[in-house]
């Protein structure tokens, strides 16, 4: 069954979908989330059921983040995509939390020719777990904030937080 829930957050209102497991921490395996106006983000259908209490360590570790106590995550997130994807959003994953890399590096890191720069690109794009799965943490090779779902304001906001970006 598909649960979701909203939470407040600097960023905005997250919305989190999930899905029971009984494996995962607190019951629910994050399936995404998003914020407002995010492209491609998840909107609520008919069938899902509002659940808060499923995702309150979810909740709890997202809180922690925000408050600069965790920078790491330990969530059980439920993995979908194309195999080009997975291995796109598996070398997110390795970026350590106050650093960045550059699309390139991705590209390089996962064995893709350095023409495949765009194809990156556009599979950090379709990251379905913005901040857990850390997009955020991608620039341009010239060290410009290129490309984010959540928007521009956003990842400047997180890679502030993170430490690895001066405030404007």
């Amino acid at each position: 069954m598909t649960v979701h829930t909203t939470i407040d957050s600097p960023l905005g209102r997250l919305l989190l979908v999930g899905e029971r497991s009984a494996t995962a921490p607190g019951g629910t395996a994050l399936v995404s989330l998003s914020v407002p106006g995010q492209k491609g983000g998840a909107v609520v259908q008919d069938g899902w059921r509002e659940d808060a209490g499923a995702f309150t360590e979810i909740v709890s570790q997202l809180r922690a983040y925000f408050d600069g106590e965790r920078t790491r995550f330990h969530i059980e997130c439920v993995v979908g995509g194309t195999d080009f994807q997975r291995r796109v959003w598996e070398a997110l994953e390795t970026i350590p939390y106050g650093t960045t890399v550059s699309y390139g590096d991705i590209a390089r890191q996962i064995g893709a020719p350095r023409t495949a720069v765009r194809s990156v690109g556009t599979a950090i794009g379709r990251n379905p777990l913005l901040i857990v799965r850390p997009c955020h943490r991608v620039i341009g090779a010239s060290g410009a904030l290129t490309g984010y779902a959540g928007g521009l304001e956003r990842k400047e906001r997180l890679l502030v937080h993170e430490g690895a970006l001066q405030s404007a």
